[in-house]
């Protein structure tokens, strides 16, 4: 089986300063072992009717199930919850066992 992955899509309410969110993400993962790698990107090419008003993405890879329950439980990761949720007006999450199928050059 292949790593387990964390995906966010987000939409951030109006006045959000999104770059603050940003640097508590990258704290937060930067502290935490259990996420093996981390990365987000802000959509500029989607049509605005396919993007349905989500501006942003963020991956988290993790090597194992267990991991990401950790990560899930780990008081750090509860208190970036709170405020990261405070920020969001629309959401999608998805936590799923990867099937990798080209793996990376």
């Amino acid at each position: 089986m292949g790593d387990f992955k964390h995906l966010v899509i987000a939409k951030f309410k109006e006045g959000v300063v999104v770059d603050e969110i940003l640097k508590g993400m990258e704290k937060l993962v930067s502290e935490l072992d259990t996420v093996k790698s981390f990365e987000w990107g802000q959509d500029i090419e989607s049509q605005e009717m396919l993007r349905q008003g989500f501006t942003h993405a963020f991956l988290m890879t993790f090597q194992k199930k267990e991991d990401f329950t950790a990560f899930l439980g780990h008081p750090s990761h509860v208190e970036f919850s709170a405020t990261f949720s405070a920020a969001i007006e629309k959401i999608v999450l998805l936590d799923f066992p990867a099937a990798l199928v080209k793996a990376p050059a």
